[in-house]
């Protein structure tokens, strides 16, 4: 009954730089040559904009931040069947997230992945047409569409 299990509800953070690369951080406890944006999930009476200014902090120590736009749809993901079960307390199976471009108008001195609660190794700027290669497959599709609202925005 994994299939009955509900969506996570979360938001993702799309950080730009001066000029226009995207910030992505290699997690933790997946290590392999595969990036990130930050992201994380919806507390209880938390608005998705609250979560996304709490997970940008308690990932990456960003603060220092304009919020550009909030992208009107929300994105899904479903978790590939080896991970059903495990991630989330195995009580969701899947994500869906309200993402946010956001423009960062700190010092680089500023992003400390040595938070709290670590999730990030390590941490780039990256061309944004670069997004889909750098992913985990199963949120492929989700940063092939963000790469398209980027497009759309930054051109």
């Amino acid at each position: 009954m994994l299939n009955k299990l509900p969506m996570r509800q979360g938001v993702g953070i799309i950080v730009l730089n001066q000029k226009n690369e995207v910030f992505v951080g290699k997690r933790k406890d997946n290590p392999i040559d595969k990036w990130q944006m930050p992201q994380g999930g919806i507390n209880i009476n938390e608005t998705p904009f609250n979560a996304m200014i709490r997970e940008l902090k308690e990932e990456t120590s960003i603060t220092k931040i304009k919020v550009l736009k909030e992208i009107e749809h929300w994105l899904e993901y479903e978790l590939p069947p080896n991970l059903l079960g495990k991630i989330w307390k195995g009580k969701f199976r899947g994500q869906k997230q309200k993402w946010f471009i956001v423009k960062f108008i700190g010092d680089e001195n500023e992003i400390n992945l040595d938070t709290e609660h670590p999730e990030f190794i390590e941490w780039k700027w990256l061309d944004y047409n670069l997004l889909p290669e750098v992913i985990v497959d199963f949120k492929k599709e989700v940063y092939k569409k963000l790469k398209n609202e980027l497009k759309n925005f930054i051109n």
